[in-house]
């Protein structure tokens, strides 16, 4: 196999193990497979277009056209010419793929699906990408060294996203594939890189050589990969769904399969409240006659941080025919199935999908998904509500006060995981809980009390107008000022409940709407609502109100064994169009004037906002990445220019040709003849050319190697002296690198072949200078500290001669600007004295 082939599968193994960090992230894996064959055609095309052999620029552009054409195939087959060449529709269709897969990695959890199109695409395309790019430095311009930059990007992408556990493994399987990267480049490529990745003396005195690659992978691999440790720490955190939780988040759970984050409810259910106009959100028809009980519940917040409530990490499913039974809903509950038409008006895009809980079956289009837990319904794909119409059958239990008061204990499992309460919570909470509910026989009786110190006994007052206030003192200062809206009693409730031993959580909705003259419910903004779920074993999770002239009181909670002082009579939630119509509301759409005043982004938790609000867009995400590379590139970029050069130098020096003489097209210029048509006096003035040729590349050579020298003893702490001759100067080096007689005479070596170079009518050049340097390179590194020795290599001093450079570099340019200015001045110039006609 020759040496590019092993450089090209190394690099195809490289970025493959790379890739292997993303495997946690999405289920099921398969997908390693597709990118290993894709990666492998790319690799292939690689190898036959510079087997060609084809320019290196072409070369590159060929492997990033099949690559496309292979994306197209497998994304944009219906879109695309042939059902391969892209054209504008595919690449339409590739925008709206990214834009799909970026909303997907905000709302799913991890492991993410992979039926999501979206984020196969994002996964295919970015190691296909990444695969590229290591083809490209690693092969087709045979710089291995910088081709773990993008390797680095791609681990630091998939260690910021994972959840951890096993990230050290990842991180060993994606050094490993760099290391195999650099092996594959050849041991004499990487004894070329000079002593921190060659070998020293194999005997006392004796020769320097390479060491065996596996100890010169190891180094560069320590070297660099190592920083990818602390790339995700460095970089700001991604948040968002798979990138766990922006804003309100999600909290803790089995992350089996993916869910959405809810909009903060504190904010946003203040807003719908507090709106001019009441404008309609939903519309229902019911075949029930009794509507005081029908909640509409859009999400359950289960994980309490002390802050505040947020809904759990959850695995969704498929939408089943039926849905199951609520948990813990026993036999002898009574209980009547209902059916409820729902249309949602067209400016309402909303996530979840509102339902009367439990549902029993769900009869809607588009692309909807399960969360079982919760037995709520999101939407798939950038699925919303918008304009929906859809069928919903729900149970309206009707437990008794006694089936209450008798439930039994729940199992250990559901208790621990819905009876948490973080340290930070105040003990002000479970102080007035026991207070308000001394006397109890049980937790049925304890929830009664509490629903009633808040909604009559207490002297609270409902007001919208309140701060929602944050952190964990935000329930305490509630309970002292006595003041808030429906949040602020739900989530206080919820909290003392728990305090009790009694499994809690809130639900978020809305609340009974208004009947119409036509049969129908027209359920508004401000019909947004939250109320507590408390769990009895035998029931489920049972609603309870304690937020005064809102909702319904239930009917199990006003037992006359309870000894209550809540009023009998129900009433429907305190809506501005409470009072019937002969129709149903007409601002069915949001003017512009709406959108100003803000009625248009609040309905709870109303999702008005662009598509990609929900989460961190695939250009941010990629802005990201960019990031990171520059976060490893800049540190990494003084130690692979001084790399760079040292192997430049060295390998002048190693190879430098003796009796060399000009090309043979430089010697037949005069008139294509050939050495058998010169006469005597031509072919002298060819040999004295020649060896005039020879001459200045021999110079070229030895002053390369005497400046590998100096500045490799300026980066372990001897600055140059450029006052000082070749002799002296060696000298120097000799007595404060405090360098053995041997490593000496090396030094000196070198010194004279300058020397000799410089002032020597008949230059010529010296073989072995290059392991001079080496051999006291070597001795200078064994005798200074480690801190000294990292710094060069990472940040050699010498380094700055590349900045230097360009400032030469600059001054020839502007030299040669102004000249060719100065001649076109001359040019157009008349001559001297010349009169005009």
């Amino acid at each position: 196999m020759s040496g590019r082939a092993r450089l090209a599968l190394g690099a195809w193994a490289a970025t493959l193990m790379a890739a292997c960090a993303l495997l946690p992230l999405v289920s099921p894996a398969t997908w390693i497979v597709q990118a290993a064959f894709l990666l492998g055609v790319q690799s292939a095309v690689g190898a036959v277009t510079r087997r060609v052999p084809l320019a290196r620029p072409l070369t590159v552009a060929a492997q990033a056209l099949v690559t496309l054409l292979m994306l197209t195939l497998i994304f944009a087959r219906q879109q695309a010419f042939l059902g391969i060449v892209p054209g504008p529709e595919a690449f339409q269709h590739f925008a709206d793929l990214l834009q799909q897969g970026s909303d997907d990695i905000a709302r799913y959890a991890i492991p993410a699906p992979l039926d999501s199109d979206g984020i196969r695409l994002m996964l295919l395309g970015g190691v296909l990408v990444i695969g590229l790019a290591v083809d490209t430095l690693a092969v087709t311009f045979r710089s291995a060294a910088p081709a773990g930059l993008p390797l680095l990007a791609l681990y630091s992408v998939a260690a910021g996203l994972s959840d951890g556990g096993a990230d050290w493994f990842w991180f060993l399987v994606a050094a490993g594939g760099y290391l195999m990267l650099l092996l594959a480049e050849g041991r004499d490529r990487l004894s070329q890189w000079g002593r921190v990745f060659g070998g020293a003396p194999r005997t006392p005195g004796g020769e320097p050589g390479p060491v065996a690659p596996v100890r010169t992978g190891r180094r560069i691999g320590v070297l660099a990969l190592g920083i990818a440790l602390v790339v995700p720490v460095a970089l700001p955190a991604m948040s968002g769904g798979l990138l766990d939780g922006a804003g309100t988040g999600v909290g803790s759970g089995t992350g089996g399969g993916g869910t959405i984050s809810a909009v903060n409810p504190l904010v946003s259910l203040r807003d719908s409240l507090n709106v001019d106009e009441d404008r309609q959100v939903l519309t229902l028809k019911t075949n029930t006659s009794d509507i005081s009980d029908l909640y509409l519940r859009i999400v359950s917040l289960d994980d309490f941080d002390g802050s505040t409530w947020k809904p759990s990490k959850r695995h969704i499913t498929s939408v089943p025919d039926k849905l199951p039974t609520p948990t813990g809903l026993g036999p002898d509950v009574k209980r009547a199935e209902i059916e409820t038409r729902i249309s949602a008006s067209d400016w309402y895009a909303q996530d979840w999908l509102p339902m009367p809980y439990p549902p029993s079956g769900v009869d809607v289009s588009g692309k909807w998904r399960y969360e079982p837990v919760g037995m709520t319904l999101v939407g798939d794909h950038g699925e919303t509500t918008r304009g929906k119409t859809y069928l919903v059958k729900s149970l309206d239990v009707q437990p008794t006060a006694e089936q209450l008061a008798d439930a039994p204990d729940p199992s250990p499992a559901l208790e621990r995981e819905y009876t948490k309460l973080p340290s930070s919570v105040p003990a002000v909470v479970g102080k007035t809980a026991r207070q308000v509910t001394a006397g109890s026989a049980n937790h049925y009786e304890q929830a009664v009390k509490l629903q009633e110190y808040f909604a009559s006994t207490g002297g609270f007052q409902y007001s919208t107008q309140v701060q929602v206030g944050t952190g964990p003192q935000a329930i305490a200062k509630f309970l002292k000022d006595k003041e808030g809206f429906c949040v602020h009693f739900s989530f206080a409730m919820a909290a003392m409940a728990r305090s009790l031993g009694i499994p809690a959580r809130v639900a978020v909705g809305f609340a009974p709407g208004s009947p119409q003259a036509d049969n129908t419910v027209s359920v508004g903004l401000k019909d947004a609502h939250a109320w507590p779920e408390l769990y009895f074993e035998g029931v489920g999770w049972t609603r309870f109100e304690p937020t005064p002239t809102r909702g319904v009181t239930p009917s199990y909670t006003q037992s006359d064994n309870t000894g209550n002082t809540l009023p009998d009579v129900t009433q429907p939630s305190a809506s501005a169009g409470s009072s019937a119509s002969a129709a149903p509301s007409a601002t069915t759409s949001c003017s512009a004037q709406d959108r100003k005043l803000g009625a248009c982004s609040a309905a709870l938790p109303l999702d008005t906002a662009k598509p990609g609000d929900s989460g961190p867009s695939w250009y941010q995400i990629a802005g990201w990445v960019l990031l990171g590379v520059l976060v490893l590139a800049v540190p990494l970029v003084p130690m692979l220019w001084r790399l760079r050069r040292r192997s430049v130098r060295l390998a002048s020096g190693q190879h430098a040709p003796v009796g060399l003489t000009r090309p043979k097209a430089d010697r037949a210029r005069n008139g294509g003849r050939g050495s058998t048509d010169v006469d005597m006096e031509s072919s002298a003035i060819v040999v004295e050319a020649d060896a005039r040729y020879s001459a200045e590349v021999a110079a070229g050579h030895v002053l390369a190697v005497w400046r590998e020298l100096t500045d490799t003893a300026w980066d372990y702490g001897i600055p140059p002296d450029d006052a000082l001759t070749p002799r002296k100067a060696a000298a120097r080096i000799v007595r404060l690198g405090q360098l053995d007689p041997a490593t000496a005479e090396s030094a000196h070596r070198v010194a004279s072949a300058v020397e000799q170079v410089l002032f020597s009518p008949r230059p010529h050049a010296v073989p072995g200078l290059a392991d001079d340097v080496r051999r006291v390179r070597a001795a200078l590194r064994a005798r200074v500290s480690w801190p000294t020795r990292v710094r060069a290599v990472v940040a050699p001093r010498s380094a700055v001669r590349a900045v230097w450079d360009l400032m030469d570099r600059w001054t020839d340019v502007q030299a040669r600007a102004n000249e060719r200015w100065t001649a076109v001045l001359t040019r157009t110039r008349r001559p001297s004295g010349q009169q005009s006609g």
